[in-house]
C-alpha cells in the first residue's frame, strides 16, 4: 500500500520538475521517496493558490488537514506525510506551515517594493523547502547546514521569479521589486507593455546575481553532505543556474517563452558533476538523467 502512495507522489515530481526529478533520482531508497513526497505537498500547496481549479483542497483546507494530519483522509499525500515524519523524525511540520502561510501571502499580496520583501517571500516558499530536505539529504544538522539549505531555496525561487515574469503578470502578480525597477529605470508601464530593452536586462541582471550569490552561499559546505546527497544538491543548482542562461540566450523573453533547460544540457552537467563524485559514488550510470 504505502509503495503506491510514494508511487503517486514520485508521478507528481516526475511532472511537475524534470530538473528537481532529475537532480534527486540518484538518492538512495528511503531518502529519494522522502523527496518526492516533500516535493508533492508543495506543489499541491502552490497549486492550490496558483491554480485553484484544478486543486483537490484550497489552501485553507490543505492547512486545517496537515494541522490534524494524524486524522487526514481522503488523498494518498495524507499517509504519504505520516510515512515521511514516521521515517525521518527530524522532519519539521512547522516548516510546512511556514511554506502555506507564504503561498497564502499570494493571495494578497501581489507587488513587491523592495528585495528585502521579496527574500522574506522567498525564505517562506521556498528556504523552508530547502530546510524541509536537510534532514532527508543528510543525517545531521547544524547551523552552517541549515543555512545552506535556505540559500539553495532562495536562489531557486529567484530563478523561478526571473523565468515566469510573464506568468505571473498574468495572474496580477509582479515580484520584480519596484525599487530595482527604479534603479535601472523600468517602468511599471513597460513592464505590462512586455517591454525588452537595456533597462529590463540590467533589472534581470540584479536578480540573477543575487540568485547565484544564494547559490554560493548553498554550495560552501555541499562536501559535508553524504556523496549522493552532494551530488543532487550541486545538480538541483546547476540545473536552475541553467535556466538562467537559457533566459540570457532567449535574447531575455520572459514574457513570451518559459526558459527551460534540455534533456542533453541536463545529461552533460550530470556527467560533469558524476565524474567529480566517482571515487565515492559506485556506478551510477546515467539513468538519473534519461
Amino acid at each position: 500500500m504505502i509503495q503506491q502512495i510514494l508511487l503517486e507522489c514520485e508521478k507528481m515530481i516526475q511532472k511537475g520538475s524534470s530538473s528537481f526529478y532529475k537532480a534527486f533520482a540518484g538518492l538512495p531508497s528511503p531518502r529519494r521517496e522522502a523527496v518526492h513526497v516533500i516535493y508533492a505537498f508543495c506543489r499541491m500547496i502552490d497549486d492550490s493558490v496558483d491554480e485553484p481549479e484544478k486543486s483537490p483542497y484550497s489552501i485553507y483546507e490543505l492547512r486545517s488537514h496537515f494541522e490534524n494530519l494524524d486524522r487526514a483522509e481522503g488523498h494518498f499525500i495524507w499517509p504519504a506525510l505520516r510515512w515521511l515524519f514516521e521515517n525521518f523524525p527530524k522532519s519539521s511540520k512547522e516548516l510546512f506551515m511556514l511554506q502555506i502561510q507564504g503561498q497564502i501571502r499570494d493571495l494578497s499580496f501581489t507587488h513587491y517594493e523592495t528585495m528585502d520583501q521579496l527574500e522574506s517571500y522567498c525564505y517562506l516558499v521556498a528556504g523552508t523547502v530547502g530546510e524541509m530536505l536537510l534532514p532527508v539529504l543528510r543525517e545531521d544538522s547544524n547551523e552552517e547546514a541549515q543555512a545552506s539549505g535556505i540559500a539553495l531555496g532562495m536562489g531557486m525561487q529567484i530563478v523561478n521569479i526571473i523565468r515566469d515574469v510573464g506568468e505571473d503578470h498574468q495572474r496580477g502578480r509582479r515580484y520584480l521589486p519596484l525599487e530595482i525597477m527604479n534603479r535601472n529605470g523600468y517602468s511599471q508601464q513597460e513592464l505590462e507593455r512586455g517591454v525588452i530593452n537595456e533597462r529590463f536586462i540590467a533589472v534581470i541582471q540584479d536578480l540573477k546575481r543575487a540568485a547565484l550569490d544564494w547559490f554560493r552561499e548553498g554550495l560552501a559546505n555541499v562536501h559535508t553532505y553524504p556523496p549522493e546527497s552532494g551530488m543532487a544538491v550541486e545538480l538541483a543548482a546547476a540545473f536552475y543556474a541553467g535556466i538562467l542562461d537559457d533566459v540570457a540566450a532567449s535574447g531575455y523573453d520572459v514574457f513570451r517563452r518559459r526558459a527551460y533547460v534540455s534533456d542533453e544540457a541536463k545529461l552533460q552537467m550530470f556527467l560533469s558533476t558524476a565524474a567529480r563524485y566517482s571515487s565515492n559514488i559506485g556506478s551510477m550510470g546515467t539513468t538519473a538523467v534519461n
